[in-house]
């Protein structure tokens, strides 16, 4: 059964950082690239940040580049994203992503808020 849980989402003040994590289980991670995506109502999600499956490459949406950062631990076989001066325009539910050829698994997603 395949499971990819977030975790790490909550209320931050304007400035501050929040570290997203993603557990994955029921599938081979390391073979995954994995991205985190983010929604806001009536909106349509869009990708953040994405890391390849060894790690090796990553990209980022400009909106959070130098302020995000994505990584994995395949030993842990978890992913996360480091959030640093947050923004009141990052409010939204994040979503983490596994995918490969002919497989795309989703998260529940987590929230994130920003406001003082």
């Amino acid at each position: 059964q395949v499971q990819l849980v977030e975790s790490g989402g909550g209320l931050v003040q304007p400035g501050g950082s929040l570290r997203l994590s993603c557990a994955a289980s029921g599938f081979t991670f390391s073979r995954y690239a994995m991205s985190w995506y983010r929604q806001v109502p009536g909106k349509v999600r869009e990708l953040v940040a994405v890391i390849a499956s060894t790690g090796g490459y990553t990209n980022y949406a400009d909106s959070v580049k130098g302020r995000f950062a994505i990584s994995r631990d395949n030993a842990k076989n978890t992913v996360y994203l480091q959030m640093n001066s947050l923004k009141p325009e990052d409010t939204a539910v994040y979503y983490c992503n596994g995918r490969r050829t002919g497989y795309d698994y989703w998260g529940q997603g987590t929230q994130v808020t920003v406001s003082s």
